[in-house]
């Protein structure tokens, strides 16, 4: 079977791979000139555990699993990573609940190790953190993305799969052969292909409402939700990942690390209309404010802006958050598509996992 995948990120390379290896032909379609550059490269570069997603939701069963299966591959295949840990910190009282039925859900997923803390077990841990509790969350843990990227392009490529890049997907119509592939880029033109997955992350609803066939309601409607970080200037202070209680549209400003040991501060939640990676100084002024509820020793003038990501969210502000929305024939109708939709954090963790879910959906 002939294979499309749209989009070059880490899940449309981890679809691409697994379909290649099962056998199939395999071309990956991406719009830009290289691998990674959208929502896949602009992010925390964290492996989840999958703490924050309700008990039988889509994102709880890929990210538990797919952190399970990432770990394992990045051991196998030299991807830089490292399992530092979280600390998800209550720094008033009236959190304390809140940390404590996320600790709760986190087990109900399956996710090994979690353990509530007292404030003083968790500053023994983390002496400049402030908290008057905490869960330790051991699975959590940091990963390479681009290696980890590259590591499944090579996987793909070895398998006889391609990437043809600055190849943007125009449409898409359902034929007798199978699906009619229109392209633009530098020399325009049509294929045909038996199956496309359409991985285009935050182009997915573009490439879904370029689809002959395919309801109008089962393209989902994109919300944008910009993210910024700002880089630490001194040394580091923390060992673990620091995230505190969850705020509306995120999981609040939290620190993250680098497999280099730098640290930085992010992301905040800021909700746009169109796609901007311009990360404003002045927004600094409030990660000091949010920053210092746990780590209060925070010095002034110790954030410098970094960079900022966009998550495809299905969701906005006020709004329950969205499932991943994975829809095959069984949703749509259309034999051999499969689409993806909303698939922010923890998807980068879930990529392995969502992979093998969208071969089992092309049957």
């Amino acid at each position: 079977m002939q294979v499309l995948v749209v989009g070059a990120g880490v899940v449309g390379l981890a679809v691409a791979r697994a379909a290649a290896r099962a056998g199939h032909d395999v071309i990956v379609a991406e719009a830009a000139g290289a691998i990674g550059t959208g929502t896949s490269s602009r992010n925390s570069e964290v492996i989840h555990a999958g703490i924050y997603y309700p008990p039988g939701s889509v994102r709880a069963f890929h990210c538990v699993r797919g952190r399970r299966m990432l770990y394992a591959y990045a051991q196998a295949h030299g991807v830089p990573h490292r399992k530092c840990g979280k600390l998800l910190v209550a720094t008033r009282d009236a959190e304390r609940a809140k940390i404590e039925t996320l600790c709760a859900q986190a087990k109900a997923n399956g996710v090994e190790g979690m353990t509530m803390l007292s404030g003083a077990e968790a500053t023994t841990l983390e002496p400049a953190l402030n908290c008057v509790a905490a869960a330790l969350s051991p699975e959590t843990g940091i990963v390479d993305s681009h290696a980890l990227m590259l590591a499944l392009q090579g996987d793909l490529e070895d398998a006889g799969g391609v990437v043809a890049f600055r190849t943007p997907v125009t449409g898409l119509s359902p034929d007798r052969a199978g699906w009619e592939v229109r392209y633009g880029g530098a020399e325009p033109g049509t294929l045909t292909v038996d199956a496309v997955v359409n991985a285009a992350g935050l182009g997915a609803q573009r490439v879904a409402a370029a689809t002959a066939g395919l309801p109008p309601v089962r393209v989902p409607r994109l919300v944008l939700a910009k993210g910024n970080y700002f880089q630490y200037a001194g040394r580091p202070v923390f060992s673990h990942l620091i995230y505190p209680t969850p705020v509306e549209g995120g999981l609040g400003t939290h620190v993250t690390l680098d497999l280099a040991g730098r640290m930085r501060f992010g992301p905040d939640v800021e909700w746009i209309d169109t796609e901007s990676y311009d990360v404003d100084p002045a927004r600094a002024e409030k990660f000091y404010a949010s920053i210092r509820t746990y780590f209060p020793a925070l010095p002034d003038g110790a954030l410098a802006p970094d960079y900022c990501g966009i998550r495809p969210k299905l969701t906005g502000p006020g709004e329950p958050a969205a499932d991943f929305l994975v829809e095959g024939p069984a949703e749509h109708g259309l034999p051999g598509l499969v689409n993806l939709f909303g698939i922010e954090s923890p998807g980068l963790t879930s990529c392995l996992s969502l992979a093998e879910d969208v071969l089992a959906r092309l049957g």
